[in-house]
C-alpha cells in the first residue's frame, strides 16, 4: 500500500527519525504537514521533498511545549488541509544523564513537557476530526526506555514510559471509533539524540554509538511505514525494535 493523497503530520520532523518519516511518507505519495521548533531545517527539508517527490508541503516552526502555539498552527490550515489521516508524534528529547538527587529542574520540565504534554496537546487537537470521520492513525514514537529503566535515566525513562500508558489508554479510549494507535519503541538510533542529552558534547554523543551497529532512522520510519499501510482491520498496537546487539537499555555488544 501507498499513501497517495492522504494526510501526514509529523512532529519533531526536522532531524532524525521525524525526518526520515517525512522522506518515506514523500516517497510514498503523501501531503506532509511538518512541524518542528528549527525553522530552517524544516524549509531546507521541505524543499528537498519537494524536488525530489513533487511532494505538497506545509510546514510550521513550533514548540510542542505550548498548547496555545499547537492549537494555533491547526486553526491556521486551510480546508484541503485540515483532513489528516495520520499522526505521527515524533517530538521527544532528553537532556542530561544525572541521578535523581542531582538532577536538573529545567531538564525535567523540558523532557516532560514535550514527550509527555507535548504529545497530548498535538494528539487532542488532531484526533476530533478522526474521530468525526471514524478513520485516522496515530503513530505514538516512544522508546525502550518506556519498558525498562537504568541508572541516571530515571525521569527520561519516566516521560517515555507515560508515553506508551497514552498509547494503551488511546487504544482503549478510540475502541469502536475506527481510529487507530500504534505505540513504536526503538532502541539505540544513532540519532542527534546523545548530542541533545549531553547538550552538544559531540565526543561524549559519539561514543554512545561506537564499536556496535545502532538502528537508523531509516530503520524506525520503516516501522512507522509498516504499521500505517495495514489493512483498516489490522492495528499493529506495539512494536519494539532493537539493535541485534542490544540486549536491554544497557547490555550492548561492543
Amino acid at each position: 500500500m501507498r499513501l497517495d493523497n492522504k494526510t501526514v503530520v509529523i512532529t519533531g520532523a526536522s532531524s532524525g527519525i521525524g525526518k526520515a518519516c517525512a522522506y518515506r511518507c514523500a516517497a510514498e505519495g503523501a501531503n506532509l504537514i511538518l512541524i518542528a521548533r528549527r525553522s530552517s531545517r524544516l524549509e531546507i527539508l521541505a524543499r528537498e521533498l519537494i524536488e525530489k517527490y513533487s511532494t505538497n508541503i506545509v510546514y510550521f516552526e513550533c514548540d510542542v511545549r505550548y498548547n496555545d502555539r499547537v492549537e494555533n498552527v491547526f486553526s491556521t490550515l486551510s480546508e484541503e488541509w485540515s483532513r489528516i489521516d495520520y499522526l505521527i508524534n515524533n517530538a521527544g528529547l532528553s537532556r542530561g544523564l544525572d541521578k535523581i538527587q542531582d538532577g536538573n529542574i529545567e531538564n525535567w520540565d523540558e523532557m516532560i513537557d514535550t514527550n509527555v504534554k507535548g504529545l497530548l496537546y498535538v494528539t487532542r487537537t488532531v484526533l476530533p476530526g478522526m474521530i468525526q470521520r471514524r478513520d485516522g492513525m496515530i503513530v505514538n514514537i516512544s522508546s525502550i526506555a518506556g519498558r525498562e529503566v537504568y541508572t541516571s535515566g530515571n525521569v527520561y525513562c519516566a516521560s517515555k514510559h507515560a508515553t506508551r500508558a497514552i498509547s494503551k489508554s488511546m487504544q482503549l479510549d478510540l475502541n469502536g471509533t475506527g481510529v487507530r494507535v500504534c505505540n513504536i519503541d526503538p532502541g539505540l538510533v544513532e540519532t542527534e539524540f546523545s548530542l541533545i542529552r549531553f547538550r552538544g558534547d559531540s565526543e561524549r554523543a559519539e561514543k554512545v554509538y561506537q564499536g556496535y551497529t545502532p538502528l537508523s532512522p531509516d530503520d524506525v520510519a520503516d516501522a512507522v511505514f509498516y504499521c500505517m499501510t495495514r489493512p483498516k482491520h489490522i492495528t499493529i498496537q506495539d512494536i519494539l525494535i532493537m539493535p541485534t546487539d542490544q540486549a536491554s537499555t544497557t547490555v550492548i555488544n561492543r
